[in-house]
């Protein structure tokens, strides 16, 4: 819980609003650090998952408000999340004129909806950040009443022609460890060295990651098996089964339901094979790396595969949908591949050419710009810097 002094007035402050999943928090991790240099001081609401993220908002407040899904669901689920929605944004009305910001920053996700709709009744300056290649639903909501937009893609699906004049595309921004893989470049796998394969399953999880994966790689030749060098994420549940075929083909592998050093594992990594989350499809072309990509079929407006193409389209990578996605396929790609190692080297440097590394500079920008006239020149310390990290129901 807060203590008294955490609800005082936040000179120069910001706060940001995000879903608690990667997709959400990440991108806002990213701006945090950019504004906490240059002064701001910073306040994040979110769910109980994004409570977990460290990084740069790790030393900085937390609140938690209440927050439903109105648009998912039957009758009855709806008028709960219509409820849970409306309960959140008076609590956030009475957070936001303790704390008087000077902007609020959304990125999406059920979770910042009553802070941005307590921002709007409240005549804050708002800006909302789209990390996807379509807008999703929170923010298509918001977009038409916020002061500006940030966005990832210059052709972003379902964002008005209403709203264009308001809109910017600053990229994705990424987390700094991610970025720095990108001065490091890329160096395929050599004619008989280790093959360094990464899996990531991204927050939806991918238990057919666990089915397809091991499975493809135990029809691989021996020679090509016996170089691999495996990193998978698996769900719990499917652990065990993934690891016994992986035993069984002389695979070295190693599995877990979550790494914690994913950048470390990126940078080293010949070949990613993920979902295409706006963050995972953001850090792949931070840091050029190239990829097979299975697209999440149940996400909202198939955003995911919108993702992916920004990837695949420019030569980086490899969409495989996921009624495709099979042993056989996927052996057949991935023995394709690595014979061919310089395909792999020209796709991580079309990869990385897709990329936009200054983008959590140019999305602070756009939030300077936004709260230009109502700052003073003189900066203040970020808040949180001294009292250590807090969390609020």
């Amino acid at each position: 819980m807060d203590s008294g002094a955490g609800d005082a007035m936040m000179a120069r402050g910001i706060v940001l609003a995000a879903g608690g999943t990667g997709g959400h928090v990440f991108p806002a991790e990213a701006l945090a650090a950019e504004l906490r240099a240059a002064g701001h001081e910073l306040a994040l609401v979110t769910d109980v998952r994004g409570i977990a993220y460290g990084g740069a908002l790790a030393g900085i407040d937390v609140h938690r408000i209440p927050a439903g899904t109105p648009g998912v669901g039957g009758p009855l689920r709806r008028a709960r999340g219509v409820l849970l929605a409306v309960a959140g944004t008076l609590r956030a009305v009475r957070l936001l004129r303790r704390l008087k910001p000077v902007a609020v920053v959304g990125f999406g996700g059920y979770p910042s909806l009553p802070t941005m709709l307590a921002a709007l009744w409240l005549r804050i300056p708002t800006l909302v950040h789209e990390q996807n290649a379509v807008l999703g639903r929170v923010n298509r909501l918001l977009v038409p009443w916020v002061t500006r937009v940030g966005l990832s893609f210059s052709a972003t699906g379902r964002l008005d022609d209403a709203a264009q004049p308001k809109a910017e595309v600053v990229g994705n921004p990424v987390r700094p460890e991610v970025l720095a893989i990108r001065a490091g470049g890329y160096a395929p796998p050599s004619a008989d060295g280790p093959i360094r394969l990464l899996v990531l399953g991204g927050s939806q999880g991918a238990a057919v990651f666990s089915e397809v994966v091991p499975s493809a790689l135990a029809l691989l030749p021996a020679e090509l098996r016996a170089r691999l060098k495996l990193a998978q994420q698996c769900r719990p549940e499917t652990l065990a089964a993934a690891r016994a075929i992986c035993d069984a083909a002389g695979i070295d592998a190693e599995l877990a339901p979550f790494f914690g050093d994913v950048p470390a594992r990126l940078a080293v990594a010949h070949l990613v094979i993920c979902r295409a989350g706006a963050s995972t499809v953001a850090e792949l072309k931070a840091a050029g790396r190239p990829a097979v990509l299975v697209p999440y079929p149940h996400a909202v407006d198939d955003h995911q595969t919108a993702n992916a193409r920004s990837v695949a389209g420019a030569g980086g990578g490899w969409i495989v949908p996921q009624s495709e996605f099979t042993p056989a396929r996927l052996a057949e790609l991935l023995r394709r591949l690595f014979a061919h190692p310089d395909d792999l080297d020209r796709a991580a440097e079309q990869c990385r050419g897709e990329d936009r590394p200054e983008a959590a500079r140019a999305l602070a920008a756009l939030v300077e710009n936004l709260v230009a006239p109502r700052v003073r020149v003189v900066p203040a310390a970020a808040m949180g810097a001294a009292r250590g990290r807090r969390v609020s129901e």
